[in-house]
């Protein structure tokens, strides 16, 4: 099995980061010991060279390969020069086992919108040009709108040209972050997963602080959601290759979905046992 475990912006010097939570969550993954640890985005608050420092001092308590790319925060103030100096690159491939992860920045400099541009198309179609078991796309900026965020905003520019060059190349996992909201959606056969923020009291209506932990065993995935000092819940379960799907979460804040085989009302044939109405004409 591998284990990933998905941190998203802690937001490391904002007055709504929360130290114990950060420090709680280094915990939790020295008890977890995943086989690797992503960081989709918003590391620091203002992207300031302090706020870099200080996030580098919790992060570099991780005993496991860490991986991270920017998100808009980590760009503002030209904070993308201390990103590179003290994380690396910003665009990465990365075997996980049997899991073929590719990371890209799709932050602007002092913009809330994102972006990842047709220039960096072929190198995306190329990472995912292998045989990989599970092929995962991990950027901070949400392609899909997530419910109970209020108003559309600040999503990647290119979204669509991007969703489906990503359907096009196999992708089965997008890993996303920004807009501190945990949310799973279903495009065909590619599944998009939006983390929560894990360290940050910005957050919206009932949302909590949390990161998400993904499963790959026997061919199946396995989102779940893990609360700081609290349980962990199941959100997405299903099997990349069949297609099946055994669970994945609604929002709360609307009423369940219909039902997968809804009666097709417009063809005018009776239910088993419903008396026919006598119709004259």
């Amino acid at each position: 099995m591998v284990t990933i475990a998905q941190l998203s912006d802690p937001h490391v010097g904002s007055p709504h980061f929360v130290p114990n939570l950060m420090n709680r969550i280094l915990v939790e993954l020295d008890e977890l010991n995943p086989d690797a640890v992503l960081c989709t985005g918003d590391l620091t608050n203002e992207g300031f060279a302090g706020e870099y420092k200080a996030a580098v001092g919790y992060f570099s308590q991780i005993r496991q390969p860490f991986h991270v790319i920017p998100g808009n925060h980590d760009s503002r103030n030209v904070g993308y020069v201390h990103f590179e100096e003290l994380f690396g690159e910003r665009y990465w491939v990365r075997d996980i086992g049997p899991v073929r992860v590719l990371g890209a920045d799709s932050s602007e400099p002092d913009q809330n919108e994102g972006r990842i541009g047709r220039e960096r198309y072929d190198w995306i179609r190329e990472g995912f040009d292998c045989d990989a078991a599970l092929k995962v796309f991990a950027v901070h900026h949400h392609l899909i709108p997530i419910p109970g965020t209020g108003r559309e905003r600040s999503t990647i520019q290119d979204a669509g040209d991007l969703l489906e060059l990503l359907l096009a190349a196999g992708v089965d996992l997008v890993l996303t972050g920004h807009k501190h909201v945990p949310h799973v959606w279903r495009l065909e056969h590619m599944y998009i997963a939006n983390a929560g923020t894990c360290t940050s009291l910005k957050l919206r209506g009932h949302t909590k602080p949390c990161y998400s932990i993904i499963e790959y065993d026997q061919g199946q995935v396995r989102i779940h959601r893990k609360y700081p000092f609290g349980p962990s819940t199941l959100i997405a379960h299903w099997n990349p290759r069949t297609g099946e799907q055994y669970h994945r979460d609604f929002e709360p804040l609307f009423s369940a979905p219909v039902s997968p085989h809804p009666r097709e009302h417009d063809t005018g044939i009776p239910e088993p046992g419903e008396p026919v109405a006598d119709v004259h004409t």
